[in-house]
């Protein structure tokens, strides 16, 4: 089911809500560990709307950061966002992860967050950035795994619409289940000192904050977004959708439970 490459969650106004609520949710879990230096150099790649630059930016505020995407409207968006937080710090311009526009070494480190999924040749993407990145300068990368999800009730149905997504965004070249290959990816690429820390996401009802920051808004919203493409490739029917999304919600009941893994890592060139 191969297709144009793209971006599977698509450019919605929902979308940007979306990034922006597992952002501001999951800040202190996948950033409480992220610094960099005063008059460090950092290149942020695949900026998308910017819902992870301002998090880098108020953590490191001496950093210089310059963030980057292939998307000019997303750029302009991540502008907005930084210029109403009154952050300085940060620079945008238009790139693309495998033809940097970049002198060799000139970065102290590389921060890419929820990219390398949507790339057609991680690898390569990583090899190309660790070109910019100097000599005993720091990647972080930062990657969700689809296949990690499990719930409380368990639900085939919803496992089916999981799968669509997964299905999804395997057709247009991408890879919903790369959390688990960030450490193989590193050291292919040919970092060092590789440390790679699973970050989980655990939910039940004593966290209303995570059943609806994540549970609802972040993950059954990025399952909702696929609903119109896997209609109409014929990857589900309309009623076993429904009974999909139907068993996602149940996990947000009283009763229900919700676990998800990142994976953050973390390597030196």
């Amino acid at each position: 089911m191969k297709r144009k490459s793209g971006y599977v969650h698509g450019y919605s106004d929902r979308e940007h809500s979306r990034l922006h609520d597992q952002a501001n949710t999951l800040t202190e879990l996948l950033h409480g560990d992220t610094f960099y230096a005063a008059n460090s150099t950092v290149l942020e790649a695949g900026c998308g709307v910017g819902a992870q630059t301002v998090i880098l930016a108020e953590r490191s505020p001496d950093a210089e950061i310059l963030a980057i995407d292939l998307s000019q409207e997303s750029i302009n968006e991540a502008k907005a966002l930084i210029e109403k937080q009154g952050i300085s710090n940060v620079r945008f311009e238009l790139g693309d992860i495998y033809h940097l526009n970049l002198p060799d070494e000139s970065f102290d480190h590389v921060f890419v967050c929820f990219v390398l999924e949507h790339c057609i040749r991680p690898l390569d993407a990583l090899v190309h950035l660790k070109r910019v990145l100097k000599p005993e300068g720091s990647i972080t990368v930062i990657e969700g795994d689809h296949g990690s999800t499990y719930f409380y009730p368990e639900s085939a149905e919803a496992q089916k619409v999981i799968q669509c997504l997964i299905d999804l965004q395997g057709g247009i070249g991408g890879n919903a289940l790369i959390g688990r290959q960030v450490y193989p990816l590193l050291k292919a690429a040919g970092f060092r000192n590789m440390k790679v820390m699973p970050r989980i996401v655990y939910v039940d009802s004593r966290s209303p904050e995570l059943v609806q920051g994540f549970t609802k808004n972040t993950f059954i919203a990025m399952v909702e977004g696929v609903r119109e493409r896997a209609l109409r490739f014929g990857i589900i029917d309309e009623e076993a959708w429904e009974r999909g999304i139907r068993g996602l919600n149940r996990t947000t009941e009283k009763d229900g439970t919700f676990c998800y893994t990142f994976f953050k890592g973390v390597a030196i060139k």
